[in-house]
C-alpha cells in the first residue's frame, strides 16, 4: 500500500480539530508498526513544517510549491486530503515550534538526534531556497527546528553550506571537517556521509521514494566536496 494511500485512509479515519491532534494519533494508530509510522511521520512533518514556514516568511510563492512537490509527488486521488493537512498547518493556533517537537518524538528510534530529522531539515531548506535566496525568517525558523530536532551547531552548518553556497561551499563544511584532517581521517568522513546517505539507507529510516531526488542532490554535494578537499590535501602532502 502506497505512503498516500496509508495517510489518506488515517485523516479519513481520524477526527481532525487541530493539526497537533493528527500528529498524536500518528503515534498510536500506528503503534504496531514502526517503519510504516516513520514514513507517515515523515511526511507528515514535511507537510506541516513546510506549511509553518510559508506563514512566517509571509509570502508562499509559486516556486516554494514547486519545490514542495519535487519533493513530494502526490497521486491526485490523494491532493486533496494532503492540501487539507496543508491548510489546516497553516491556520493552526499552534507555533510550529509545538510542531517540531511533537514530531521529534515520533522519529521512530526513540534517540535523540534521529537521521530522519536531518532529513525533515534538509527538505525544508530545500523548499526554502527555490525563490533564490534564503531569507532571515526562513533561517530563523531553520535554526529554531534544528534546536528543536536536537541538531547541534555543526549539523546545522553542514546542510546549510550545502543549500546556500551556490557552488562555492566551503568543502570542509559540508563534510563536517576540521581544517587540519588528515588526508585518512578526512576520506573516512566523506566514506561515512556517502554511506548513511546513500537512497537505501534513507528509505531504511522512513524517508518516502519520492524524497530520493534529494537525497541524489546531497550526494552530489558530497563528493563535489570531496573532490575539492582530495585535490587540496594530496596537494599538501606533495609540499
Amino acid at each position: 500500500m502506497s505512503i498516500w494511500r496509508r495517510i489518506s485512509d488515517f485523516i479519513t479515519s481520524t477526527a481532525i480539530d487541530a493539526f497537533s491532534s493528527i500528529i498524536e494519533a500518528v503515534r498510536t494508530t500506528f503503534e504496531g508498526d514502526p517503519e510504516t509510522r516513520r514514513r507517515v511521520a515523515f511526511s507528515i512533518a514535511m507537510i506541516a513544517l513546510s506549511a509553518k514556514m510559508a506563514k512566517a516568511d509571509g509570502v508562499v510563492s509559486q516556486v516554494e510549491v514547486n519545490a514542495f512537490h519535487e519533493i513530494f509527488h502526490v497521486p491526485q486521488q490523494y491532493q486533496d486530503q494532503v492540501s487539507r493537512l496543508y491548510n489546516l498547518a497553516k491556520q493552526d493556533v499552534a507555533g510550529y515550534e509545538a510542531y517540531a517537537t511533537q514530531l521529534a518524538s515520533l522519529c521512530g528510534t526513540g534517540k535523540p538526534n534521529c537521521k530522519m530529522l536531518e532529513d525533515v531539515l534538509d527538505g525544508l531548506f530545500h523548499i526554502a531556497k527555490a525563490d533564490g535566496a534564503l531569507h532571515d525568517k526562513e533561517l530563523t525558523f531553520l535554526g529554531t527546528v534544528a534546536e528543536i530536532f536536537q541538531l547541534d551547531e555543526e549539523q546545522f552548518d553542514r546542510i546549510l553550506a550545502r543549500h546556500a553556497g551556490r557552488g562555492q561551499a566551503d568543502p570542509y563544511v559540508v563534510l563536517g571537517l576540521p581544517r587540519d584532517a588528515s588526508f585518512e581521517a578526512a576520506r573516512k568522513q566523506y566514506r561515512a556521509l556517502v554511506r548513511e546517505n546513500h537512497p537505501d539507507m534513507l528509505m531504511a529510516r522512513g524517508v518516502p521514494e519520492e524524497f530520493i531526488a534529494i537525497a541524489n542532490q546531497r550526494i552530489a554535494a558530497i563528493n563535489a566536496a570531496w573532490e575539492k578537499v582530495e585535490k587540496d590535501l594530496k596537494a599538501y602532502e606533495r609540499v
